[in-house]
């Protein structure tokens, strides 16, 4: 087991090396074949893991006199958790991108710099395997940098000037936020000398509460939560593909990830902010709600929708850290179905912008006659993220509000109802862009588009179908969590 997960653990890194050098359709192979087997060979781990908590210390820096080998590999049902969607979305985002990068693309058709796009992809699939499989808060911070970087390079793929200045944006937040992750490092060990998730557990009551909120506003900083929102919807100069996986299974996903692990692992989050989380979560996805009603562009209104979602998994993890193991299961549970859910809609609209040459509202109707597939990949979405049962989606926000409910205070009363109303407007929004997308007489930009080649039609297509199904593995995993 040890062994496969080392294999897993180093073969994107591998892929994204071999990769960089080649171009057009060498680059197009060599990257699918990387991603398929990353995807695969973490689909046997998890399954070989059965379930188990997993550890395998293996290494020590020789001037730190740590208690226990400060590297090496663990896995848990929660790890598998986040790792289903890092490596399965990869895959689907590479075979997306094939073609998404040829001449069918009205919006930008070059090739050129495949191979940098694909070093960065693999980078980050490999960089949030390594996040993934963390045995301790400094492992975590190791990969959680390298995170940053890799959207840094994502964002700024297009090399103009908007789209360099939303990479820095985006560095320079995240980063900054990071800084408290840092602080909450420095705590751990100058008290306990050691990075394990249970050193927060060792600490004073006092300095357990400023270490825990240190790692919550790095957390915030990198989910795009609330006073750090701004840097994810300017992150939409990103190549369409790019913004699925940073915005759907990977980058924001880190911050959650590490909010779940602190919760499920430590133990030790105080009640006082488990409030603070859910407070902030629900001001968060009302934010985000308003600025739906604001934007024409179709990838920022996915940008939005993504910091409401987040705002969900927030508020879930705090309504477990308060009392709720329901809300919690629903919030862990969001974390996947959210992760499918969104990257088909982001890649239905990568399909609309390259057919059309625009993601504008104003400038689109009628593309259901001209891009039947597509159109339905996008309402497939909407139905989805808006929580339209029997979709996933449903499920997760079911538990998120009826445990919220199950709290029995005002609270839990006031946060389940205003999860609701939050859910309802979002869908009535939804509907309001389907009708005027997809239905009517084709627009001029709608006239002449067709439902793109196949390499992109099948991630569209399978998407759909794990936007239906993810709760039936997505169940039984975070069951497994809340066992453990």
């Amino acid at each position: 087991m040890l062994t496969l997960l080392v294999i897993l653990l180093f073969m994107p890194f591998a892929g994204a090396l071999a990769v960089a050098p080649l171009q057009r359709k060498k680059a197009d192979l060599t990257a699918i074949i990387a991603a398929g087997a990353v995807m695969l060979m973490a689909i046997w781990a998890i399954i070989r893991s059965g379930g188990r908590h997993l550890d395998y210390p293996l290494a020590n820096l020789p001037w730190l006199d740590a208690p226990v080998p400060l590297f090496g590999i663990q896995i848990d049902p929660l790890s598998s958790l986040l790792l289903i969607p890092i490596t399965v979305v990869g895959f689907l985002i590479v075979l997306y991108s094939a073609d998404y990068y040829s001449e069918f693309n009205k919006e930008h058709p070059t090739q050129a710099e495949k191979g940098r796009y694909y070093f960065f992809t693999l980078l980050f699939v490999g960089a949030m395997t390594g996040l993934v499989l963390s045995r301790n808060f400094f492992q975590i911070f190791v990969f959680w940098e390298l995170t940053t970087i890799c959207s840094w390079g994502l964002i700024s793929h297009k090399r103009t000037t908007i789209a360099v200045r939303a990479g820095f944006k985006a560095l320079a937040i995240t980063a900054g936020a990071g800084l408290f992750f840092i602080a909450a490092l420095l705590i751990m060990y100058a008290n306990t000398g050691s990075f394990e998730f249970s050193a927060l557990g060792q600490l004073t009551p006092d300095l357990r509460l400023l270490a825990v909120i240190f790692l919550l506003i790095g957390a915030w900083g990198k989910a795009a939560q609330l006073p750090f929102s701004s840097w994810l919807p300017t992150a939409m100069e990103a190549p369409t593909p790019a913004s699925a996986y940073l915005h759907a299974a990977a980058m924001v996903k880190a911050g959650v990830y590490l909010t779940a692990r602190i919760v499920v692992s430590s133990q030790a989050v105080p009640v006082s902010v488990g409030y603070l989380m859910g407070g902030l979560a629900v001001a968060t996805m009302f934010f985000a709600l308003i600025l739906y009603f604001f934007q024409d562009d179709l990838k920022r209104l996915l940008a939005y929708s993504t910091i409401a979602h987040l705002g969900y998994m927030f508020l879930g993890l705090s309504l477990g850290v308060i009392g709720s193991p329901l809300a919690l299961q629903g919030g862990l549970l969001h974390l996947i179905n959210h992760a499918f859910t969104k990257t088909l809609l982001f890649l239905a609209v990568g399909a609309v912008s390259c057919a059309a040459g625009t993601r504008s509202m104003k400038a689109l109707s009628g593309l259901g006659r001209k891009m039947p597939v597509t159109t339905a990949a996008f309402i497939v979405g909407a139905m989805s993220i808006s929580g339209v049962p029997p979709f996933g989606i449903f499920w997760s926000k079911f538990y998120i509000i009826a445990g919220a409910i199950q709290l029995g205070t005002p609270w839990g009363w006031t946060a389940g109802l205003l999860a609701i109303v939050e859910s309802l407007a979002g869908f009535a929004w939804f509907l309001i862009v389907i009708h005027r997308v997809f239905f009517g007489e084709p627009s001029p930009a709608a006239a002449k588009a067709v439902d793109p080649p196949l390499s992109m039609l099948i991630p569209l297509l399978v998407l759909m179908v794990l936007s239906l199904i993810s709760p039936l593995f997505g169940l039984a995993i975070t069951t497994g969590i809340m066992g453990g």
